[in-house]
């Protein structure tokens, strides 16, 4: 469905990415895993087109991504709910979706399904998006993104600095939305979640891709955390 191929990308003279590959299954949940500074966020920008790699292709069923302007790429059915949100926070929650709507000529039947993922948003259409909390901020800007119907939603670390409640939320709608066929990159700090949902963990080291495995590889062998992420697991139920 979805292959980086070995891409190079850059920040100035800045080399951040090396050679990058990864792939994405139709409808799997791939993890992005690596230490502060891996490259995991310039990876998602790379494949958004907001940093255009220097060599390499982004192939999206056959499309090469690289050689669209960045404003074409959600147009491709790819969402992307960058890390820190960035909504249009002096607009309104309807405003913001409506935006997302825009993107790919989506109508109410979609605003319709995307509030059912988020009821709590349908009481909160007519409220600026900078007065939510930030557990109502990260569902909208989900939602937002999936205004577009993507096939693709790559998710910068939707948990940060949420409660465990909407810890919880959103891990449920990345389910859901696996099981709608939506296939999901997710960048995410906290291993137990991402292993929690993940079918697939990938793993960056200093801009260069390294192991793939599955979840049940990491609770064997914590030793991998341990050497790409420098953090340990808790035992899990």
């Amino acid at each position: 469905m979805l292959k980086v191929d070995h891409i190079d990308c850059f920040y100035g003279n800045v080399q951040v990415l090396r050679g990058f590959s990864l792939e994405l299954r139709a409808g799997e949940v791939l993890c992005l895993l690596g230490r502060n500074g891996a490259g995991k966020t310039t990876a998602l920008k790379s494949i958004m087109g907001i940093i255009k790699p220097r060599s390499g292709h982004i192939l999206l069923d056959g499309t090469d991504l690289t050689e669209l302007p960045a404003h074409d790429v959600p147009k491709q059915g790819i969402g992307y709910v960058p890390q820190g949100r960035r909504l249009f926070s002096e607009l309104t929650v309807a405003e913001n979706l409506q935006i997302g709507l825009m993107t790919r000529k989506r109508g109410a039947a979609t605003l319709a399904h995307v509030l059912e993922l988020f009821p709590i948003l349908r009481e909160r259409l007519d409220q600026r998006a900078g007065t939510l909390s930030g557990g109502e901020q990260q569902m909208l800007a989900t939602a937002r993104a999936l205004c577009l119907e993507p096939r693709i939603l790559l998710l910068d670390e939707p948990t940060e600095g949420l409660m465990p409640t909407m810890i919880a939320k959103i891990l449920e709608i990345v389910t859901r939305l696996r099981e709608m066929g939506v296939a999901t990159i997710l960048v995410e700090q906290r291993v137990e979640s991402a292993l929690h949902v993940a079918d697939r963990i990938a793993f960056i080291e200093n801009g260069r891709s390294a192991e793939v495995v599955a979840p049940a590889a990491l609770r064997e062998d914590p030793g991998l955390l341990h050497h790409y992420v420098g953090v340990g697991i808790r035992a899990t139920r």
